[in-house]
């Protein structure tokens, strides 16, 4: 009998998912949606004033649009979701942060986004804007770093940090059939996302739905995991990346990769923690101008926890290239 019921409820949660997918599908996107070569990427831009904000996303993020109206005061700003998240389209090529180059700087060029470039790297896109910087160094001004990865700590993890590595992939694997069962919606209606994070709660309802939308999607779940088994060969791309001469950089730092709590218990937090200050250290030596700012208060997600040390962090690097606002 109770096989029944969760049957039931299976099939109701996933008919919840189409019907809920469908109506959203019939809503524009904020943005433009523009090919790329045989498929769409999402840009959403902002704001007027030059030189133009470029924000890529933390691995499985869309958090730029928590930050495009702060950002959007200081300059035009460019908030796109790699292929597979929000609203672009899936990618056929592999996600590894030398196609990710390739793909944002064709949607610039098609989408007549000029140069000069302020580019914020959150997390793994840290890998992005270098690799970004290094290709096209005539367009890029300045780069922001939210406590980013480096590639020489991240290819010599420990096999506890590897083991954690291989949980979150099936993590996200389990999510891709969790979002086609409409399990994931469900989360989002009951509110669970703002139980596990609460400063979710400070962001404004139309970002929220911006983000959440995409997290009930399967193809999310599957670009996260794609770029997830592709780390490694973006990390040994990104190595070619690490000298930017005299180029402002600010390096934001969180106090820990994640704030201690009741399941923090179950991850090598130490061993985390302790990979992340090597990175830093290295972080700092990709520019004789580069900045390091502590986030004191913030764990990794520093665009969640504290978003306004990244606002701080463009206005640092629009005063060094002479344009303070």
């Amino acid at each position: 009998m109770s096989i029944s019921i969760n049957v039931i409820l299976l099939v109701v949660t996933t008919l919840y998912q189409a019907i809920a997918s469908l109506l959203e599908d019939r809503q524009p996107p904020p943005g433009e949606l523009i090919d790329v070569g045989g498929y769409r990427l999402h840009l959403y831009v902002a704001g007027e004033a030059r030189p133009t904000i470029v924000l890529d996303h933390s691995l499985g993020g869309v958090e730029g649009y928590f930050l495009i109206e702060e950002l959007a005061k200081l300059a035009r700003v460019c908030i796109y979701d790699r292929a597979g998240y929000g609203w672009s389209d899936r990618s056929p090529h592999p996600r590894t942060s030398h196609q990710i180059v390739k793909e944002l700087d064709t949607l610039l060029t098609q989408a007549g986004i000029e140069p000069p470039y302020i580019l914020i790297g959150n997390s793994f896109g840290s890998y992005n804007v270098r690799m970004y910087a290094h290709f096209f160094p005539q367009k890029v001004a300045g780069i922001v770093l939210t406590d980013a990865l480096h590639e020489t700590g991240m290819l010599k993890m420990s096999v506890q940090l590897q083991t954690l590595k291989l949980f979150f992939i099936s993590g996200f694997v389990m999510s891709i059939i969790g979002s086609m069962l409409g399990i994931i919606r469900l989360l989002r209606v009951c509110g669970v996302f703002e139980l596990l994070k609460p400063e979710l709660r400070h962001f404004s309802k139309d970002s929220l739905n911006q983000v959440k939308r995409s997290f009930c999607r399967s193809k999310h779940w599957l670009a996260m995991s794609r770029e997830m088994m592709n780390l490694d060969k973006s990390a040994r791309q990104v190595s070619i990346a690490k000298h930017f001469g005299t180029m402002p950089i600010v390096s934001i730092k969180a106090s820990s990769f994640f704030k201690p709590s009741f399941w923090t218990i179950f991850i090598p937090l130490k061993g985390a923690n302790q990979l992340r200050e090597k990175m830093h250290v290295e972080l700092c030596n990709l520019s004789t101008d580069c900045l390091q700012v502590e986030a004191s208060k913030s764990g990794h997600f520093v665009w969640v926890d504290q978003p306004d040390f990244i606002v701080d962090a463009v206005r640092i690097v629009l005063s060094k290239i002479g344009f303070s606002r």
